[in-house]
C-alpha cells in the first residue's frame, strides 16, 4: 500500500432517483488514476458514507475495485456510530479486496481518549489491512493529538498513516517530529497541500481532484518536487476552487465543480440539498472564470482509456 500521492476522496455519483449510478464511478475511477492519482479513497465524507446503507457502502467498495483492476490501491473509508459496524465493515473491505482502511472516529458520538482509542485500535486490529487514521477535529469534534497518534503507531503495526484535516499545517510537522518515518502523513485540506507539503507531508487525501484530477496532481508533484514558481503559479490559480473543499456544505460545492468540468453531476442526497439562487449563480461564476484562466503551463486531461 502507497500512501504517497494524489489519492482522491472519491465522490458518490447518484442518478436522477439518488440511486447510486455505478457505471459513472467506474469510469470516474478509471479518470482520476489515468490523470496521475495514486488510488481511491472510498466513503468518506465527501463520499456521502453516512447517507448510505451497509449494502451500498459495500456495493460502492466492490465497484471501486473492480473499476481499477490492479492499476492502483483502493482505501475503504470506515465510520459508523458503533465500533461492532465499523469492525464489520473493515472486514467485509479487505474481503472485498480493498488495499487499505481510513479509520475514522464514530458519528455523533464524541467520547473522550480511552474511549476513541479503543474504537479505532477494534478497527486496527480487526484486519491485516494497512491503516490511516483520519484526524478530523473540526468535522467531528474528536482531535487525536501528535502524542496520542505517537502512542496507537507503537502498539498497532498496522497503523501506517494519518489524514491530517485539523487545518493547522503546524500538526504535520509536530506529527514528524516525533515519529520521524514511521508514519506517513496526507494532508486532508485542500487549501493547505502546498503548506503541509513544506514540513512533511507525502500525500494529499484531495476532495478537487474528483473534477480537476490533472491540475491536483501537477500541483502536488510540483509541491513535493520543489518547483516552486511552477507551484505557486497552479496554487494561486487553484485556491478559490481548493477552498471549496473547507466549508459545510463542501460535498455540493465540489459536485457543482465536477458538473462544471463535465466530471459528473451535482446530485447529493438530503439531507444535503443542491445550491440554488444567487449562491447557485455566484459559485458558477467562480468555477467557470476558473475552468477559462487554467495556466497553460497545467497541460491537459488523460482521457478514460476503457480498460
Amino acid at each position: 500500500m502507497n500512501w504517497k500521492g494524489v489519492m482522491p476522496a472519491i465522490t458518490t455519483c447518484f442518478n436522477n432517483d439518488l440511486s447510486i449510478d455505478h457505471a459513472f464511478m467506474v469510469k470516474h475511477c478509471r479518470l482520476l488514476l489515468d490523470n496521475g492519482c495514486t488510488g481511491i479513497v472510498a466513503l468518506g465524507s465527501l463520499g456521502e458514507g453516512a447517507t448510505l446503507t451497509v449494502e451500498e457502502k459495500v456495493a460502492v467498495l466492490r465497484t471501486c475495485v473492480k473499476s481499477v483492476h490492479g492499476c492502483g490501491p483502493v482505501v475503504a473509508a470506515i465510520s459508523a456510530l458503533s465500533t461492532a459496524e465499523a469492525v464489520s465493515l473493515a472486514k467485509v473491505a479487505m474481503n472485498l479486496g480493498c488495499d487499505g482502511l481510513m479509520v475514522l472516529p464514530p458519528y455523533v458520538y464524541k467520547g473522550d481518549w480511552r474511549e476513541m482509542k479503543a474504537h479505532v485500535a477494534a478497527v486496527f486490529k480487526a484486519t491485516s489491512l494497512p491503516c490511516m487514521l483520519y484526524n478530523n477535529p473540526v468535522a467531528y469534534g474528536t482531535d487525536f493529538l501528535p502524542e496520542q497518534i505517537r502512542e496507537l503507531a507503537a502498539e498497532h503495526e498496522n497503523l501506517a498513516a494519518v489524514k491530517e484535516s485539523s487545518t493547522d499545517v503546524r500538526r504535520v510537522s509536530a506529527i514528524r517530529a516525533l515519529l520521524g518515518s514511521r508514519l506517513e502523513i496526507c494532508v486532508g485540506v485542500d487549501d493547505a497541500v502546498l503548506e503541509a507539503i513544506g514540513v512533511g507531508a507525502t500525500g494529499w487525501i484531495a476532495g478537487l481532484a474528483n473534477a480537476l484530477p490533472h491540475e491536483s496532481v501537477e500541483l502536488f508533484n510540483c509541491g513535493i518536487n520543489g518547483e516552486t514558481d511552477k507551484a505557486f503559479e497552479i496554487y494561486r490559480w487553484f485556491l478559490p476552487l481548493l477552498r471549496m473543499d473547507t466549508v459545510p456544505n463542501f460535498v455540493q460545492l465540489i459536485k457543482l465543480v465536477q458538473a462544471e468540468a463535465g466530471i459528473g453531476n451535482a446530485r447529493v442526497r438530503p439531507p444535503r440539498l443542491e445550491l440554488v439562487g444567487q449562491e447557485l449563480d455566484q459559485t458558477r461564476k467562480i468555477i467557470r472564470d476558473a475552468l477559462q484562466s487554467r495556466p497553460q503551463s497545467v497541460g491537459s486531461y488523460a482521457l478514460p482509456t476503457g480498460k
